[in-house]
């Protein structure tokens, strides 16, 4: 009898062992997976920060722009007026003077960042890179075979098909491309939208 539970003792063991083995694996796979899923994320992530930081620029260029322009209408005609009526008014003249130096001179610090924004976006995010690949594509791509390409394209960058899935299926969300299953491979191809309306020039000449 005891043989035979210390045969079987061994064949529980063994048989968590092997459980324990197969569930660590599955484990650190899954830690990879989502690791992966989270620094594609945080890609994105930079890339809107990015975007975002651009369009703040931007907004504060504009519209710093607008009431300096506002100010300077407003105090053209009126000069004239307060010269030919009351010579007291000159103090007038002089604050609307000076109020509108002081907002000419805000224009180029608002523009500085803008330009600064404009050096930093030259670089093309991945998302750009991935678009601009599909558009040039006229066969549907696989995330493997667009990662192989940008990586030949762009080897400073480190270019990884987890992060390029990830960012293809932003834009199929986003409706900017269009995904196709054959078997079990999944293809992107960029959206057509702009198609039709290049087509028709070209008929248009062919008939004229």
């Amino acid at each position: 009898m005891s043989e035979a539970n210390s045969s079987h003792a061994t064949e529980l063991t063994s048989q968590y062992i092997a459980q324990v083995t197969g569930d660590l694996e599955r484990n650190t796979k899954e830690q990879e997976r989502i690791g992966q899923e989270i620094e594609a994320l945080q890609e994105q992530l930079h890339a809107l920060q990015h975007d975002h930081t651009v369009l703040v620029n931007m907004q504060q260029a504009l519209g710093s722009a607008n009431p300096a322009t506002e100010a300077d209408t407003a105090t053209a005609p009126s000069v004239p007026h307060q010269a030919s009526a009351e010579p007291k008014q000159s103090k007038g003249k002089k604050a609307a003077a000076t109020s509108a130096k002081k907002s000419a001179s805000k224009k180029p610090a608002a523009k500085a960042p803008s330009v600064k924004a404009s050096t930093a976006a030259t670089k093309p995010t991945l998302v750009e890179l991935i678009r601009g690949h599909l558009e040039q594509e006229s066969d549907p791509r696989s995330a493997a075979e667009i990662t192989t390409a940008l990586t030949q394209a762009h080897p400073d960058r480190s270019v990884k098909t987890t992060v390029v899935r990830t960012t293809l299926e932003g834009l199929v969300a986003k409706s900017h491309a269009h995904r196709t299953k054959q078997g079990s491979s999944v293809f992107y191809t960029a959206a057509a939208a702009s198609e039709p309306a290049a087509a028709e020039p070209q008929q248009e000449a062919v008939a004229g």
